[in-house]
């Protein structure tokens, strides 16, 4: 495994970081992991990486709804929050199977809480307070990873 770490002084610095992801994505799809506490910055990430790829519309948070579906750059783009599941048998009735397109990006927010009922990580992304900023580690779990994080030098 490959990984990174960031130092994220400040929002814009997260915003930054979101935008640099995009970017590397290179048109491909990629399934990332969100961990970090809460209002560590995974929602701001995300919402900063889904505009960086010209999504449309308003970018909303998946808190209630479990997930919100995007057309990014002509591909289908994910945004989940598990943060309110109890049990990955919850996630059933979702409709996970969109989740598993290869030219899908895929966004999980607390994908602990959705544990074998998700596809495999890509990436993880791992967002930590560290003196009065953030912290974000990025690692790459497959090939598809380690081609992203490679672009991102």
């Amino acid at each position: 495994m490959t990984a990174r770490i960031w130092t994220l002084a400040d929002e814009a610095a997260t915003h930054a970081l979101g935008r640099r992801l995009a970017a590397a994505l290179n048109g491909g799809g990629m399934v990332i992991y969100l961990h970090g506490e809460l209002g560590a910055g995974k929602t701001t990430l995300a919402r900063a990486l889904l505009g960086a790829l010209e999504v449309g519309e308003r970018i909303k948070s998946p808190t209630y709804s479990l997930i919100e579906g995007y057309e990014a750059q002509g591909r289908p783009a994910w945004h989940l929050d598990l943060y309110r599941i109890a049990d990955p048998g919850e996630l059933e009735w979702l409709g996970l199977d969109a989740l598993s397109d290869p030219a899908a990006l895929v966004l999980v927010e607390w994908p602990e809480r959705g544990r074998g009922a998700l596809p495999a990580a890509d990436l993880t992304l791992q967002l930590a307070y560290a003196d009065g900023g953030r912290q974000a580690g990025l690692q790459a779990h497959t090939a598809r990873g380690r081609e992203l994080l490679a672009r991102l030098h």
